[in-house]
């Protein structure tokens, strides 16, 4: 081979040598975003179940059914515990 041979193939490799390294500290760098990506995403679905879960209670403390029942669990949970305590 000749020089100019020579000059290009140094050329094509530092260039190649290059972008590997810049696509290995890519690589990385994406696998660390994708992680913080997931913990977000883990903590806004916790909120949302959160608002969610919030919701239901007002919804349910709202409306004249949500206060009927809310009374009635009440009052079969104490009526447990009275039986409970009687079997004690």
């Amino acid at each position: 081979m000749n020089v100019a041979e020579w000059i290009l193939v140094a050329f094509l490799s530092t260039a190649l040598l290059v972008f590997l390294i810049l696509a290995i500290v890519l690589v990385v760098k994406l696998i660390d975003v994708t992680r913080e990506v997931k913990k977000i995403v883990v903590k806004g679905q916790d909120i949302a179940d959160k608002a969610d879960d919030i919701a239901g209670n007002m919804r349910d403390m709202s409306s004249v059914g949500g206060l009927v029942k809310t009374f009635v669990n009440k009052y079969t949970k104490s009526k447990d515990n009275k039986k409970s305590q009687d079997k004690s």
